[in-house]
């Protein structure tokens, strides 16, 4: 018999076929089958192998997999009911607290959801994050704005411009664009009455009335009185009246798409339909960055911390804050940055063109540019080749060194940067020549009057630098710089810690230290730290929107509330700072990912390979039949 027909005759061989040894007297045995050859070896023991117990989650999802879908559906119908009543009922004008009461309501049914979410597979997740973005975002639409007026000033914008007129020249209030006024955001009369309106010179030729001046109006004697007696009380919904305006082109043009897409006679719905469409596209990008990540099933999951946040129907719907358009674009260029850095640079500049906020997510596009450099410990050193003689001297000086790696990092950033900048320079373009005026409008303004300025005394009454404060009780000399030094710190840190495949992380890292810095008050701004804890998982970053809320909306119920917004902006640091140390106890503790070689059997290096060189398992060689 040949000796490769006895070496599959042997017993242990049959053994491992059949499950049992075949009795030597009487042959070898029944020939195996294919199921059989398939079937996983027994053990070598006579003792029982033992079985892994299943998990509470693992028992209920495989004898009821109906549980979490059903769970998830109610959590989410009940989201959308609370959302309901929450549009339906008070705003922040007549009930500051019980909208409070309702938003946090919200946000535990939200965090209630996204966690039960993870439980299920990427297929049924992404179904579920989807038609709950819808959903949720629909909700947005069942009320006027209930906590901004920015809209009005939308709508504005838009009509100026239908009108051939660029809306950097003249400010609402303007004589000169009288013609296009009307009862809805212009109103007259009674209708002047609420905490929303601001007065307005009227129009040349307005016919005096005996109407009364609301209280809220009086006192402004070029505003409410002509020559011949009490004129009409004619005022506006838009804030700032006086000013122009202060959206980037991008913006801009949105806003002249609306109107032109708009039917006549509209008011606000037409751009809180456009904020939900957008809400709902930032979530399908979301998605579909979620299909070429590692772990589909989590990023999947992840999304739904954009999708079902109760802060995007709030802002980006009910309010239609433009800062939906600037989510989406910077979503969408931290995405392609990875892959095709002139498309992610085009996206970001649109996206800065849109809101000027996303321009903090530059430095995390840029993550890891100088990660090739020899400054890094992080990257590996490549071998050394020996010199010759003539070239043989010092080694390269720190200075030469960091010249050496600005070097290599100008090419990655300039791939990024110039096509942002291009776009950001082609938008303002038209209205450079279309304008007679500054392009920048009341940008210089809102920032001395929202107390970003150094030296500004707004600062105390909007509680700018809140945490801040904590340290000095009027840091307005000193804020502004301490700030900037601190945002250059985490900006070098990102350039060379971070990591290119996830720039979204580096820019969360960055936008998320703005926000703890200099406190804004407006909780519209961080919906685009909720879009980015939504690319990169880490939640507890979701505080910062809450404690704008407070500042925002909850400080009104309290008598000098400014104290609310401090504590929201101080818990949401203290969450930052847990998150970050449970995560560096996580990976402290887990253990090292394996090599790319397995270890010898004594567990030390291949024999003949140098000290300390990972073991490498020598290849067997195929011995020919």
């Amino acid at each position: 018999m040949p000796a490769s027909l006895r070496g599959l005759l042997r017993p242990g061989r049959l053994a491992r076929w059949t499950g049992r040894v075949p009795d030597q007297r009487s042959g070898p045995g029944p020939r195996p089958t294919a199921r059989d050859r398939l079937a996983p070896p027994p053990d070598s023991t006579d003792e029982p192998r033992p079985t892994e117990r299943p998990t509470r989650a693992s028992r209920a999802r495989t004898a009821h997999p109906w549980i979490t879908p059903l769970a998830l559906a109610t959590l989410l119908g009940s989201l959308v009911a609370v959302l309901a009543l929450t549009f339906r009922r008070d705003d922040f004008h007549t009930a500051p607290g019980m909208l409070s009461r309702w938003y946090a309501l919200a946000w535990v049914l939200f965090a209630a959801a996204a966690w039960t979410v993870r439980r299920l597979g990427a297929r049924h997740a992404a179904v579920f994050v989807l038609v709950g973005s819808a959903a949720v975002a629909a909700t947005g639409l069942l009320g006027p704005p209930r906590t901004s007026t920015d809209a009005y000033r939308y709508a504005w914008d838009g009509r100026v411009q239908a009108a051939g007129i660029s809306p950097y020249d003249h400010a609402p209030e303007d004589p000169a664009l009288a013609s296009l006024r009307d009862r809805w955001l212009f109103p007259k009369g009674p209708a002047c009455h609420g905490p929303d309106r601001a007065p307005v010179r009227p129009a040349p030729g307005a016919r005096p009335s005996a109407n009364p001046a609301p209280d809220h109006m009086r006192g402004t004697s070029d505003h409410t009185r002509g020559a011949s007696g009490p004129a009409e009380p004619q005022c506006t919904r838009l804030n700032r009246p006086a000013v122009h305006t202060i959206y980037p082109p991008v913006a801009e043009g949105y806003f002249l798409l609306v109107h032109r897409s708009a039917p006549s006679g509209s008011t606000l719905l037409p751009l809180q339909t456009g904020g939900a469409l957008l809400s709902v596209a930032t979530t399908a990008v979301l998605l579909a960055a979620a299909r070429r990540r590692p772990d589909p099933r989590l990023a999947t999951a992840r999304a739904a911390l954009w999708a079902w946040c109760p802060a995007v129907p709030v802002e980006a719907v009910n309010n239609a804050h433009v800062d939906a358009l600037g989510v989406l674009l910077t979503v969408a260029g931290l995405v392609a940055v990875p892959r095709r850095r002139a498309l992610g640079g085009v996206l970001l500049g649109a996206a800065i063109a849109a809101k000027l906020l996303p321009a903090v997510t530059l430095p995390g596009a840029l993550s890891g540019i100088l990660t090739t450099n020899p400054m890094n410990p992080k990257t590996p050193k490549a071998p050394k080749v020996p010199k010759a003689p003539e070239n043989a001297g010092s080694p390269p000086s720190p200075t030469a060194r960091i010249r050496r790696a600005a070097a290599a990092a100008v090419r990655p950033a300039a791939a990024i940067l110039l096509p942002a900048a291009a776009v950001v320079a082609l938008g303002y373009l038209p209205y450079i020549l279309l304008s007679r005026s500054s392009v920048l409008g009341y940008l210089t303004g809102y920032v001395a009057e929202e107390g970003y300025e150094t030296g500004s005394t707004a600062s105390d009454d909007k509680n700018r630098y809140a945490l801040l404060r904590l340290l000095h009780p009027a840091p307005e000399s000193w804020a502004l710089p301490v700030v900037a030094a601190v945002l250059l710190v985490v900006v070098a840190w990102v350039l060379l810690r971070g990591d290119p495949g996830r720039p979204w992380r580096g820019a969360l890292v960055v936008t998320g230290t703005a926000f703890l810095l200099m406190t804004p008050g407006y909780p519209w701004y961080a919906l685009l730290v909720v879009a980015l804890v939504a690319l990169d998982g880490r939640w507890e970053w979701l505080g910062l929107p809450l404690a704008g809320v407070a500042q925002y909306v909850t400080a009104r119920a309290v008598d000098d509330g400014a104290w609310v917004g401090t504590l929201g902006y101080a818990v949401a640091g203290a969450a930052i700072m847990t998150g970050w140390a449970v995560r560096a106890l996580r990976a402290a503790s887990a253990p090292p990912p394996p090599g790319p070689h397995a270890e010898a059997p004594g567990g030390g290096a291949t024999p003949g390979s140098p000290p300390g060189s990972p073991a490498i398992r020598p290849r067997r060689r195929r011995v020919p039949r």
